[in-house]
């Protein structure tokens, strides 16, 4: 696929939506990349990052092996994604601890839009599809009401939080922060990256790269042989998530994380007439008004290209 430098910018932006989304514990970064049209490039582009690509690049050197495994695409992308971590993580941990409602209401109307957006690559719905959308609705909204873990330090736990929440993280709905924190991880991991704990950061991302390597290769064989009921059962997976995504909230237990403070650990939904605190109806409205729209216009200017 030939591109321009104007392409490989619109890619850095997809992935600095995605760093973006894959900070907080709720949104998945699978979600943009399906939502922005690059997921199924992305995840054969991971499936190429084999053994097949060391022998490429042995035998025909390095510009064949980048290419062989679409380099410039990953390499754009990737960028957008560490940048936005790096620069926008204060940022969407500020909003989330003091604009929280709002935050989520932005969240909730793009997931909202992007269920519609992605139901409707289903050209014919049928009753094996409409089963997948339910079995994908389902394991979502399952896994947004277990209780979190206590998490032990073991390093092998720490390979395996890794593995699970990388595979959460490409799959559009489900969060693999989110994942963190139901393994009792997400806390122990945000330190252990802050304080430099090389093991620590070693074990988790061998654990990373390994379910990412595997469970890519699986999704993209799905899309392949079954293109639809994968669509089907990703679709599923939004509209599960949006238990995790609602605004308003009350919080049943709380917890201490490793700043000190006291943050939310157990919280259930609730009406906005039962909050407790302002509901800013009309802002919220205002919010998930703008992110449905937001994914609309994407697409569109997508249709468009």
């Amino acid at each position: 696929m030939q591109r321009n430098i104007k392409d490989y910018l619109m890619i850095g932006l997809k992935g600095i939506a995605m760093g973006a989304a894959d900070v907080v514990p709720g949104v998945s970064g699978g979600t943009i990349a399906f939502i922005s049209g690059i997921y199924e490039e992305l995840l054969e582009t991971i499936s190429k990052v084999n053994f097949n690509a060391l022998k490429v690049l042995k035998q025909d050197g390095i510009k064949a092996a980048w290419n062989n495994i679409n380099g410039n695409f990953l390499a754009a992308l990737l960028s957008g994604i560490a940048i936005s971590i790096i620069s926008l993580a204060k940022l969407i941990t500020y909003l989330m601890e003091f604009h929280t409602v709002l935050l989520w209401s932005f969240f909730f109307g793009l997931i909202l839009s992007s269920i519609y957006l992605v139901g409707k690559k289903i050209k014919q719905w049928n009753v094996p599809k409409i089963i997948s959308l339910i079995v994908g609705s389902a394991i979502a909204f399952y896994v947004t009401i277990l209780p979190p873990m206590s998490s032990p330090d073991a390093l092998w736990f720490i390979f395996l939080s890794g593995a699970l929440a990388i595979c959460a993280m490409i799959l559009p709905g489900i969060s693999g922060s989110f994942i963190l924190l139901l393994l009792g991880s997400y806390e122990y991991v945000l330190t252990s990256l802050k304080d430099i704990k090389i093991t620590v950061i070693a074990v988790f991302a061998a654990g990373c790269i390994t379910g990412l390597l595997s469970f890519s290769r699986f999704l993209n064989w799905m899309f392949k042989k079954h293109h639809d009921l994968t669509v089907a059962l990703l679709t599923g997976f939004l509209v599960g998530s949006l238990n995790k995504i609602w605004p308003w909230k009350e919080v049943l237990q709380t917890r201490i994380n490793s700043h000190g403070k006291e943050v939310p650990y157990i919280e259930e939904n609730v009406f906005p007439q039962h909050f407790d605190g302002e509901p800013q109806l009309m802002m919220s409205l205002v919010m998930l008004v703008i992110g449905f729209s937001l994914i609309l216009v994407i697409e569109k200017i997508a249709e468009k290209k």
